[in-house]
């Protein structure tokens, strides 16, 4: 993969996490990740020992590992390049004004030369000579979506309410966050139309970092830092007019923004359940989770339904093949949760203090290969309590990780109905037509010492969780989806 342009002015501050920055060329559809330091830690010797071992590692982890299990279709690992330092150096110091400050403990490498090339999936566009309306992009990070079923759970809650919606309380009292976001993951990964339309409208109104909607690659809906975020309804509903309007654009008032946010959701529920060879949402064999594990007690579609009487509908289950159900799949790679990990991460601890050339046997920094992809399924049902079986539950945990925090983009392209392609690549509704692609990103592999801080965050999650619960006056809420509106989907076989 070639990058393009090598001239700073042609690249612009796209986002980043805790661990790397994305630059996005102004014009072609290509971005560049770098892996950021700590300033006190930031030096040229570290970065460039580092970084092209880490880079190798993501690429390596995204192709052998995730790609396997999630499918051709939804990953792309992309290439490992080096580019010319003054270029790097000249991007860090451009980019660096836009910038959160909350982001700024961390520094971009600008001393290795070494980035990730990947297309940027937020300007997918197919070649129509008279289409106009430019492409969208829609960004979900779903987040766990099934209740912990392990043996070794320690805290009954956990079997009851899931991580995501325990964390919201917690993140709200640290500030991280102003209000609960009302979204359950369990409710997405239903397969339930009417849980699924809930719990995009509730991203919706309240996205904070798990929803993001690009418009021609420019973020037009969702929060760009912990903080700055764009969340109207009605100006997105006036971004979005002219795909499920295109006779007219004129149309406005609340009607309009209800009727382009029901579309919207309509079209990304379709992407979401689609298997990605068929655009058929009907007729496929389902994945089903227990209904113990598909339901939460804190989601608020439950909440609203028990308190109006209404009967809670069964899990539907997922279309095989569909992205939702093939990260789910992989998600429940973790059969031990992480109180049934932890004492396996200490078990290798200590073995490894005692034999340390043991670790680079055991995988636990890589090498992302065949051989750590054949461990995964090479199953011991009983502890044997040695360390290759520590490890290799370690491995499963760290792979089921990475799927709970994964992200998938949907691309839109909007397609003249005189110029529509194969169905197989469409999704039409009776408002509009785009052609579509799937992707899932952030499949970096989870660090294997992050084990220990996952252990101590789970528990400060499920005590304070515990504790708001019991000091929670039994006030009713105002009733939150109690509105005029026909929240049925209705999904065309194209």
């Amino acid at each position: 993969m070639e990058v393009k342009e090598v001239d700073g002015n042609e690249w612009k501050y796209h986002g980043e996490g805790n661990r790397s920055m994305v630059v996005s060329h102004v014009q072609h559809c290509q971005v560049l990740r770098f892996l950021k330091f700590p300033i006190e830690h930031a030096q040229p010797s570290q970065a460039l020992e580092e970084a092209p071992r880490r880079l190798k590692n993501i690429v390596d982890f995204s192709k052998h590992v995730m790609k396997l299990l999630l499918g051709d279709n939804f990953v792309q690992p992309g290439e490992v390049i080096q580019l010319p330092l003054d270029f790097v150096t000249q991007l860090a110091l451009k980019i660096q004004p836009e910038r959160s400050g909350s982001r700024c403990n961390k520094v971009m490498d600008a001393f290795s030369g070494y980035a990730l090339c990947l297309p940027d999936l937020t300007k997918f566009q197919t070649c129509h000579q008279i289409e106009k309306r430019p492409p969208l992009c829609i960004e979900i990070k779903p987040k766990c979506g099934f209740i912990p079923f392990s043996s070794h759970i320690t805290k009954d809650i956990k079997r009851h309410v899931c991580r995501y919606c325990m964390h919201q309380h917690l993140k709200v009292a640290n500030g991280k966050w102003k209000r609960i976001s009302k979204y359950c993951p369990l409710d997405l990964f239903s397969g339930n139309k009417q849980r699924m339309y809930i719990a995009l409208k509730s991203l919706l109104q309240e996205p904070q970092n798990n929803l993001k909607i690009f418009k021609n690659g420019e973020l037009i809906f969702g929060c760009k830092d912990d903080q700055d975020c764009l969340m109207d309804l009605n100006e997105l509903a006036n971004h979005l007019k002219a795909y499920f309007f295109p006779a007219n654009g004129v149309v406005s008032g609340p009607q309009c923004t209800r009727t382009v946010i029901s579309e919207l959701i309509h079209v990304i529920t379709i992407a979401l359940v689609s298997n990605v060879d068929t655009c058929k949402t009907g007729d496929m064999k389902r994945t089903l989770v227990s209904q113990e594990r598909s339901h939460c007690e804190a989601s608020h579609f439950r909440k609203e339904a028990l308190r109006n009487g209404i009967h809670v509908v069964e899990n539907s289950g997922l279309p095989k093949g569909c992205v939702l159900s093939r990260i789910l799949q992989v998600q429940m790679l973790d059969m031990m949760d992480i109180d049934g990990i932890y004492p396996l991460y200490l078990r290798v601890q200590q073995h490894i203090e005692d034999f340390p050339t043991d670790r680079s046997r055991l995988h636990l920094d890589g090498p992302y290969n065949e051989s750590f992809y054949e461990s995964l399924s090479d199953c011991h049902s009983q502890d044997d309590e040695t360390v290759d079986y520590a490890a290799q539950k370690i491995h499963q945990y760290r792979v089921a990780t990475t799927a709970k925090d994964c992200s998938i983009m949907i691309a839109l392209s909007p397609c003249p109905v005189e110029e529509r392609p194969e169905p197989s690549t469409i999704i039409q509704t009776s408002r509009a037509c785009f052609v579509y692609s799937v992707s899932v990103l952030d499949l970096d592999p989870k660090p294997y010492e992050n084990i220990a801080h996952q252990y101590k965050l789970d528990g400060k999650i499920i005590n304070f969780y515990v504790q708001s619960m019991r000091g929670k006056k039994d006030v009713t809420t105002p009733n939150f989806y109690k509105e005029n509106e026909e929240c049925t989907l209705f999904f065309h076989s194209a």
